[in-house]
């Protein structure tokens, strides 16, 4: 089977680093035209020089921040103006870790506004363009912990478990239009944010973060982290016509760690 986006757009969020880059790449090497979006304007200049070009694709960036929520609706508002996407990746940096207990009120709604406000509001400008196409691929990374909460990350369990609600619901409305809506529940994988998370609980434990990291692996039934390209693969395959009859779906890729059905 032949996984070919010849001739799609794509938009894809949080694109600089990690699993959005390790997407880009793949759909960029599958025949997408892709625009990445983030905040360092650098890094995404260098990475869109790097993308795969296999059929003359012209890609492109979006330097935005999807923490400052007006200047970010602005942008897009503009950008859709002028384009339209038949793929569109919703993926945003994590709010700040921490328990139920050490939130409050303004926390929750900061990353409401990160995880939830910026996903409808790209997702409601994206629809009308695939609905003129009559094809659309709307695909948001969310965690295994809308499944299953992770210790320490009572935001992203709560808003996520909100973005894939609202997923399924959305899908039931856009199928007829040739529109699908999946969710990814994502493990651990290894990119420079999982890094990032293990330094500061390996530091909080007193021990080394290798060992930390060889620690966690042993809770995962395929004893490894994912590499980021076997996240795109997947994200290619739900992208592309192959996955037509694939809508409203919950797809986990973590290696069996859940132990939920």
């Amino acid at each position: 089977m032949e996984v070919s986006l010849k001739g799609r757009k794509a938009l894809v969020g949080g694109g600089s680093r990690g699993l959005g880059k390790a997407i880009a790449m793949q759909l960029a090497e599958s025949g997408a035209t892709v625009t990445i979006m983030a905040r360092n304007e650098e890094k995404l200049k260098a990475l869109v020089a790097t993308l795969p070009t296999p059929f003359g694709q012209q890609h492109n960036y979006l330097a935005i921040d999807f923490t400052d929520l007006e200047k970010f609706k602005s942008i897009v508002a503009t950008y859709f103006q002028n384009h339209q996407i038949d793929i569109l990746i919703n993926n945003t940096n994590g709010p700040s870790a921490g328990g139920a207990l050490d939130k409050n009120v303004d926390d929750y709604q900061q990353a409401f506004d990160l995880l939830f406000k910026t996903t409808v509001f790209l997702t409601m400008e994206a629809i009308p363009g695939m609905r003129n196409r009559n094809y659309g691929r709307i695909i948001n990374l969310a965690s295994i912990s809308v499944k299953e909460p992770l210790q320490n990350l009572v935001l992203s369990n709560s808003i996520r478990s909100a973005v894939v609600t609202w997923a399924k619901t959305l899908s039931l409305e856009l199928a007829v239009s040739g529109i699908t809506v999946n969710n990814i529940l994502t493990g651990y994988f290894d990119t420079e944010r999982l890094n990032e998370i293990y330094g500061t609980q390996a530091t909080s434990k007193g021990i080394n973060v290798e060992e930390y990291k060889n620690m966690m692996k042993t809770n995962i039934p395929a004893r490894r982290f994912g590499e980021p390209a076997e996240f795109g693969y997947l994200v290619a395959f739900l992208a592309s016509a192959n996955a037509a009859y694939i809508t409203g779906a919950n797809i986990p890729i973590d290696g069996g760690l859940l132990k939920s059905i």
